[in-house]
């Protein structure tokens, strides 16, 4: 299996200017010209395309060094660093250089060392990848066995069943005599369903060596471009044009599911798709993390401040020591003073004294930050990954046996710096289908000619019916409400359960007695026939593939009735059929001439075939706004029922597509596959606009059979983690292709619109803009719609402020959507917006839902979270500040682009209202506690220069301020910022409104963090004022001598890496034991540095040796004064908290005391 490729370095690194042309940009280019074996072509000589040779590391063995040293030193605050080791070299130091120096290069070279081994690990993958073997045509005119790195362009190979492609190729040919492969993609979008890939007719027979030796060809193809789903170009070939498509197309890393294929290579090393595709994802950083920086920079400007303060009383007291020819500090011998104390100069060595502030101080800015947070978002990564209530057992997975054990979807944090985002999410944006619904489509009903037919109850039916105080029927033939057939005992609730089309007047054969069975006929033909599907089958077990879900609904149900779709080929489809005549079940071939396929802008689907009575016919579905506007006159006989039965569809929360077809004549359809041919084989960048105008040119006049109505159930959990969403505070906007109709019932369904809630429907479905548009005059529909759209959101925010105390949501849909996120108007919309609990934006394109992510993102200020499943959905999930992805039906390609990945949409509920809240919390606390402890130590620094005369002399041997963030107070907030808990999960889940801690960033804000560092410089005042009063002024020992510098240096370290650890067990709500060894742990780690530390040479450790041993430890005052400043320095803050907790309590305080009472 091919390494997993997390990400690849820019391919920019590798080019030559000579090549830079033919690789691919933003505007893609249509130049690429490809010699099939041809090697000695002068032109393709001269083109010199790319080796096959793919790196993706990002340094080299000459590059590691210097690259990640910039990388590391980008950082501010790294940068300081290293000037002060610099610095720390020359006379200016107050310590010595190696004691900075050893903190700074074990946090750069473990950083380092990390990136190291994962290029190394990259490096490894590169090997082994471009060294794969691969079967190539030579000129010995045999297969051999080369390396993939040697490919090149227009090389001819030879893939087995298993075996991943080396390159983008051209298929030629394989074992199946119709040129069919199947193709593994899930390496590059992550999708387990396997391709259809289809050789030309012209090239299907190219399946022994002979067959190649002759073989010469050109493609002339676009540039190479990161497009997954779309190729354009032409196959020249024994003297004619042939179209390619993707659909002839094999990727590089995509695995080969059929015995063998030839292909031919097109695009090679950093040219081919999934290379392109390997980028990095935007860079997203956390509120947290960019309020951080700023007081990164207030920690900065206090340590200029007291450099300042200290330099310039330093300076004043320098200038007074000499007056005239008196010496005020004589013992200092100022008449023969270096230039850092010279009072003639005392200006000059104020100013040397305010660079030695900005190192002795430095000790304010925590030089291990960044690595910790890293350190704590990984383990907290790994924790919520590991959370079993949110792994997900795919109970119905059609690739594995009843005997095996069935695959567990687990949570994925993919984006770890953003844990803390979780809990701060103040709108939520989602997909519908997919995420809300399953993607397990089932056709329940349908109309033909007319005629309703289905008599499955839907989920969203009995919601309704529940709204409107009744018990929901089911509908028979007339479209009247009547309840089951007397024979059928199956219950509303079965139905849902099953969900299957169910109808006995047409099932079982029925249906030729109807009135209109050749329109049921044609009806359900099409639904046999015109689609993408893909029969295949395991040992006792068929079924179907497709890229839609809705196509193999069709399939099953056609088959269900009768219809039944065997085979595929590219030029046949397979039909067993009953024959309404002879009543017998028959084999029928169509003849496949073309397929119109589903896009987008299109929203319609065609094919051409020709069956067996030799007629042509068009067979299409489609959105019914595309398919009404193409009926022909004598076509639309049941427009106004199938219109009727469309609407109670989508009331019913169905979603619907309109049946049509046509038949062609012979000289009509010679004509428009001309122009249809000449637009396939354009290769320019007007390719897709030239097909989608000749396929528009053939699909009219249609004559219309019905409208089918498929069912995709809500996922399980759905109605109530909305609820309790909603109940966190958090808003909630769904954005989804679906009708108005079937958007509002399938939104009281899944109770984001709730019973109460008035609604806001802002519509452009007018009769004036109706009439404007059969017209036909785009600059007054333009002008009208514009002015509409803008009239419905001003009487919609009257509406609010007149009713504010009732609950609105808001409805609009894909064509008001367009003129709402106008630059004139996009500030009243979402003005509008915010103050609804719900909104709904229907019929909404995918480039909508980006633009409604990115105006909640940046009008609001606040944290938006995007949640969906397919390729459709990634932009959405790109843009908001949190992209999750759901591993869902349609593929990987939203988990691919996303941040978080989870299995379903009900899991939503405890990643943010668990893991998010608490992620928050430990993080907010985390950093604050981690301001605090060095407010704390740097300031002891300060009072101390303070009493010495701002000498520059640091109050603790260099090796105590080294290892400080390192050793003896960094476990304790790596333990906070991973396992503490305010409350525990169930109270999370029970009481939501816990949740707006984090939306208010209430453990954040300016206040609060101001609040921890006004307690550092708090708990330094009296950690040295009371201990420098308490052992200065009597004897500390018992033979009667004081402290010294060494004793002082010592107590004082000692009462701030108490008071900074217990500090951190007054603020820890959860202990676990890995807590309490960290932070008694670190205390002991202190003492046992002092017993280890002092006891080497004098000449180390200066004024450490002995002072502990001989000094501290047998003296009580020195243990006595240790108690008594550290529960001083504590008291401030336990007062604050109890008078806190008791008289203003936030919410967890409210939680902590409620879970007490009841647990008691």
């Amino acid at each position: 299996m091919p390494p997993e490729r997390k990400k690849f370095c820019s391919s920019a690194c590798f080019r030559s200017p000579s090549r830079e042309k033919h690789t691919g940009n933003k505007e893609i280019g249509y130049s690429r010209v490809v010699y099939c074996n041809d090697p000695d072509n002068p032109d393709a000589i001269w083109r010199k395309y790319r080796r096959n040779y793919v790196s993706t590391t990002k340094y080299t063995l000459a590059t590691f060094i210097p690259k990640s040293l910039f990388e590391q030193f980008r950082r501010v605050a790294n940068i300081y660093f290293l000037v002060v080791v610099i610095v720390s070299f020359t006379p200016l130091a107050p310590y010595s250089a190696p004691s900075v120096l050893l903190p700074l290069v074990v946090v750069i070279g473990l950083t380092m060392t990390k990136e190291g081994v994962e290029d190394w690990k990259r490096w490894k993958q590169d090997i082994e990848a471009n060294n794969r073997k691969v079967l190539v045509y030579d000129r010995d005119h045999s297969f051999n066995e080369t390396k993939w790195k040697n490919l090149r362009v227009g090389d001819l190979v030879k893939v087995h069943i298993d075996e991943y492609f080396p390159a983008d190729m051209l298929l030629l040919s394989s074992s199946h005599d119709d040129g069919v492969c199947y193709v593994d993609t899930k390496n590059l979008d992550g999708e387990t369903n396997l391709k259809l890939k289809q050789a030309l007719d012209v090239t299907a027979s190219l399946k022994d060596v002979g067959s190649f030796k002759n073989f010469k060809a050109r493609i002339n193809c676009e540039d190479p471009n990161e497009r997954l789903y779309s190729f354009v170009g032409t196959l020249y070939y024994n003297g004619n044009q042939y179209p390619l498509s993707p659909k002839q197309i094999l990727l590089r890393d995509s695995k080969l599911n059929t015995d063998v294929i030839y292909g031919v290579v097109i695009f090679t090393g950093h040219d081919t798709k999934v290379v392109l595709n390997s980028i990095n994802p935007p860079s997203k950083r956390s509120k947290i993390e960019r309020r951080m920086d700023k007081i990164i920079y207030v920690l900065f400007s206090t340590l200029i401040t007291l450099s300042f303060i200290g330099s310039l009383f330093f300076g004043i007291q320098t200038k007074r020591d000499i007056n005239g020819h008196k010496y005020r500090r004589w013992y200092l011998r100022p008449d023969d003073a270096t230039v850092f104390f010279d009072p003639r100069r005392a200006a000059l060595a104020a100013f040397f004294h305010f660079l030695t502030g900005l190192m002795l101080y430095g000790y304010l800015i925590p030089i291990s930050l960044y690595v910790s947070i890293e350190i704590v978002k990984v383990l907290q990564s790994i924790f919520i990954n590991q959370d079993q209530d949110m792994d997900y057992e795919k109970d119905q997975d059609r690739y594995y046996e009843e005997d095996q054990d069935r695959p567990r979807l687990k949570t994925n944090v993919r984006t770890s710096n953003l844990n803390e985002e979780l809990g701060q999410v103040d709108a939520i944006l989602s997909d519908k289908t997919g995420t809300l619904t399953c993607n397990s489509m089932e056709l329940v009903k349908c109309s033909i000619a007319g005629i309703a037919y289905g008599r499955a109850i839907t989920e969203v039916e009995i919601a309704l019916a529940k709204r409107r105080g009744k018990m929901p029927l089911v509908v028979d033939g007339s479209s009247s409400n009547v309840p089951p057939p007397s024979d059928d005992t199956i219950g509303a609730e079965k139905y849902i359960e099953e969900s299957k089309f169910r109808d006995e007047r047409i099932m079982n054969g029925k249906w030729v007695n109807e009135l209109r069975s050749d329109i049921i006929r044609e009806f359900f033909h099409v639904l046999a026939i015109c689609h993408t599907v893909i029969p295949l089958s395991v040992p006792n077990k068929e079924f179907y593939e497709a890229e839609s879900q809705d196509e193999v609904a069709f399939v099953r149900a056609a088959k269900e009735l009768g219809f039944n779709f065997l085979r595929r080929t590219q030029t046949s489809i397979e039909i067993h059929e009953l024959d309404p005549t002879t009543g017998e079940k028959v084999l029928r071939v169509y003849e496949l001439l073309h397929v119109l396929e589903f896009s987008s802008d299109r929203r319609r689907m065609s094919v051409i075939v020709r069956n067996q009575e030799n007629q042509l016919l068009l067979l299409s579905k489609g959105a019914d706004s595309v398919m009404f506007e193409r009926l022909s006159e004598h076509g639309s006989e049941f427009e106004a029922q199938t219109k009727e039965h469309i609407d109670s569809y989508s009331e019913a929360g169905l979603r619907t597509l309109v049946i049509a077809y046509r038949e062609l004549h012979d000289d009509e359809y010679k004509e428009w596959e001309r122009e249809f041919l000449e637009a396939k084989t354009s290769v320019s960048s007007e390719h897709d606009e030239l097909v989608e105008a000749a396929a528009d040119k053939v699909e009219h006049n249609l004559i219309l059979l019905g409208a089918t109505a498929v069912e995709d159930k809500l996922q399980k959990g759905v109605p109530e983690c909305i609820q309790k969403l909603a109940g966190a505070g958090i808003r909630i906007w769904v954005l989804t292709g679906d009708k108005m109709g079937t958007s509002i019932n399938i939104g009281y369904a899944c109770k984001l619109l709730r019973e109460g809630m008035k609604l806001i429907e802002i519509t452009l479905d007018l009769p004036e803009i109706v009439a404007l548009e059969k017209q036909g005059d785009k600059q007054a529909i333009t002008n009208d719609s514009f002015r509409s759209v803008k009239i419905q959101i001003e009487e919609g925010t009257k509406q609010l402020d007149e009713e504010s105390s009732v609950g609105f949501g808001l409805i609009i849909d894909g064509k008001s959507l367009t003129f709402a996120l106008d630059d004139s108007v996009k500030k009243s919309f979402l003005g509008l917006a915010i103050k609804c609990a719900s909104v709904i934006c229907c019929r909404s394109s995918p480039k909508q839902k980006a633009l409604v992510t990115r105006l909640v993102k940046v009008e609001e200020g606040k944290t938006t979270l995007a949640i969906g499943d397919g390729a459709n959905d990634v932009g959405m999930i790109q843009e908001a500040d949190i992209g999750v992805g759901i591993s869902g039906v349609e593929g990987m390609q939203a988990v691919m682009a996303s941040d978080f990945a989870i299995a379903q949409f009900r899991f939503l509920e405890r990643l943010l209202l668990v893991h998010g809240h608490w992620c928050y919390r430990r993080i907010a606390m985390m950093i604050c506690y981690f301001f605090y402890k060095n407010i704390t130590f740097g300031f002891t620094l300060f009072w101390f220069e303070a009493n010495a005369s701002f000498s520059g002399q640091p109050a603790y041997n260099d090796w105590y301020m080294s290892c400080y963030n390192v050793f003896f107070t960094s476990l304790p907030v790596i333990a906070i910022g991973v396992f503490d808990q305010d409350v525990s999960a169930d109270l999370c889940l029970k009481y939501p409104k816990l949740y707006q801690e984090g939306v208010q960033n209430k453990l954040f804000n300016w206040p609060r963090i101001l609040g921890w560092m006004f307690n550092g410089v708090l708990s330094s005042i009296i950690i040295f004022f009371f201990t420098t009063r308490s052992i200065t002024s009597q004897a500390f020992r018992e033979d009667g001598k004081v402290a010294d510098f060494s004793v002082l240096g010592v107590t004082l370290y000692s009462c701030v890496v108490w008071a900074v650890n217990c500090q951190m067990a007054l603020s820890i709500n959860y202990f676990t034991c890995i807590q309490h060894i960290f932070i008694w742990g670190s205390i002991a780690v202190w003492y046992a540095f002092l017993l280890v530390y002092g006891s080497l040479s004098p000449t180390i450790t200066t004024t450490a040796y002995k002072a502990f041993v001989e000094a501290c430890a047998p003296s009580i005052l020195y243990w006595l004064v240790t108690l008594f400043v550290v529960i001083s320095a504590l008291l401030p803050y336990f007062s604050y908290r109890a008078f806190q907790t008791r008289f203003r309590p936030m919410k967890h305080d409210e939680l902590q005391m409620q879970d007490k009472l009841e647990r008691r």
